[in-house]
């Protein structure tokens, strides 16, 4: 029997799930609701709400006395606040609590919600999820139906060609929060897009459960995320040089 924490902060949702045997027993989110006002860039709100969402996690599983037996945690890439958060909580609460860590990419998690909501796919279609990096590009990788890795992740500027060989042998699928705006671009007949797929910690458990049955675990002290691309702080300008 298996109990994990996951954690998913990697975009501008933020998310906790606890499962039991990879049957989620506790989610919550900060998916926007009726009447919300619009959400920030993303990860600024994640300090303040996920230590929330943690304890809320933590309580519910020691009222109902059930014992941890490791956390799980999106790894990137995405957004580098959310992931330092994320992947900083999840250390914490191992560390603490004495628990196993499972890192799990993030674009693979993002397949999740689209192969249990859509399992009549085409036996040859590619799965292609896609985080919003700047402007046309994304974070993005190829995968089989299997998710096995057809093309590995990597940044990616999204032009008229982008997967113009993939798409001529595969039906592809593009989804996640980059997709949106490769609509207009990727115009090829074999491309398709699914909407509304959120990247959240409950579709997290299946691939965290198989990791753990085959105890792939991180090293807790020296474990980072993939932030795949180097963080570029903006400097200030100073104002009194015009």
């Amino acid at each position: 029997m298996s109990v994990i924490l996951h954690i998913e902060t990697s975009t501008d949702l933020c998310s906790v799930a606890v499962s039991q045997d990879s049957a989620i027993i506790f989610q919550t989110d900060n998916l926007p609701k009726e009447g919300d006002e619009p959400q920030k860039e993303k990860g600024t709100n994640h300090a303040s709400i996920l230590g929330t969402m943690v304890d809320e996690a933590l309580s519910f599983t020691d009222n109902h006395a059930i014992p941890f037996d490791a956390v799980a945690v999106s790894a990137g890439p995405g957004s580098y606040t959310g992931l330092r958060i994320g992947v900083s909580m999840a250390k914490g609460v191992a560390y603490g609590r004495n628990l196993k860590l499972i890192e799990l990419p993030t674009l693979e998690v993002q397949c999740v919600p689209v192969l249990l909501v859509h399992d009549d796919l085409p036996e040859d279609a590619l799965l292609c999820p896609m985080l919003d990096a700047r402007r046309m590009e994304v974070y993005t990788a190829l995968y089989t139906r299997a998710l096995k890795t057809v093309l590995p992740i990597q940044p990616m500027v999204i032009d008229e060609h982008a997967f113009e060989q993939q798409l001529n042998e595969h039906p592809i699928y593009f989804f996640g929060n980059g997709a949106e705006k490769c609509k207009a671009v990727i115009q090829h007949p074999n491309a398709h897009f699914f909407d509304g797929v959120p990247l959240l910690a409950k579709y997290m458990s299946p691939l965290a459960e198989k990791k753990f049955l085959r105890e792939e675990f991180e090293d807790v002290a020296y474990f980072e995320p993939n932030y795949l691309k180097e963080f570029q702080a903006t400097v200030a300008k100073n104002p009194l040089k015009g």
